[in-house]
């Protein structure tokens, strides 16, 4: 499947979705300049590049009326073939950032990244529908989130992919970093309780990512 085509099927999907039961009972929220994703990618970390993201993040964003804002995905693309690393806390603006329920997550690009500052947790990672995110105390677990980033915000080195090919690829030969946003995980350490680099995803496929505990959703920020 070419670039264009896969990348007019994220778009496809996300529209469908946007029209189910579900989506007619969203709230709206025009003041959100941060929400998770309701749904991810069909094909898994393959959202046609990280432009596709970003326009993943606004049409969501535009079915409950925050449309107006510039919506960024909180992806990192890694360095390949002489073309330069892109940072995710470089895309998403200099905050603050609340979410649907009008909760300030971050005041600044130093806070959200602060682990013991910002309040990226369960009841606050909310869908743009409003929803909470399943965390690992639910029948049901979403909390990986796909970022391709280090905890600072910054790409992984180029070294070995962790971006699912800077969010083109959808197979197993490939990896990416994932968040917990419940800040929980089995390890009792620092890295497990990450809100954006707690540990590589099994694949790039669907399958992998529900695997791992995630279902391929992905931070969306507004940046201006």
């Amino acid at each position: 499947m070419s670039k264009q085509s896969r990348v007019a099927a994220v778009a496809a999907a996300a529209v469908v979705f946007a029209f189910t039961g579900t989506a007619a009972a969203q709230q709206q929220s025009p003041n959100m300049t941060f929400f998770i994703s309701s749904v991810g990618s069909p094909f898994g970390g393959d959202f046609g590049g990280i432009d596709g993201a970003d326009r993943h993040c606004q049409m969501l964003a535009t079915r409950v009326g925050a449309g107006g804002k510039t919506w960024r995905a909180y992806l990192s693309v890694q360095a390949v073939d002489g073309k330069p690393a892109i940072n995710a806390r470089d895309r998403i603006g200099k905050g603050p950032w609340v979410n649907s329920a009008g909760v300030q997550i971050a005041a600044n690009l130093e806070e959200l990244h602060a682990p013991a500052q910002n309040k990226i947790n369960t009841e606050n990672g909310r869908a743009e529908t409003g929803r909470m995110i399943p965390s690992r105390l639910f029948v049901v677990n979403q909390h990986d989130i796909l970022t391709g980033t280090l905890a600072d915000g910054t790409a992984p080195p180029p070294d070995k992919d962790m971006t699912c090919g800077n969010w083109t690829k959808s197979g197993n030969d490939s990896q990416a970093m994932v968040g917990h946003h419940d800040r929980m995980g089995l390890r009792d350490d620092d890295a497990s309780k990450s809100w954006n680099a707690s540990h590589p995803s099994r694949g790039c496929n669907a399958a992998s990512l529900v695997a791992t505990g995630g279902a391929g959703l992905i931070y969306c920020f507004a940046a201006n």
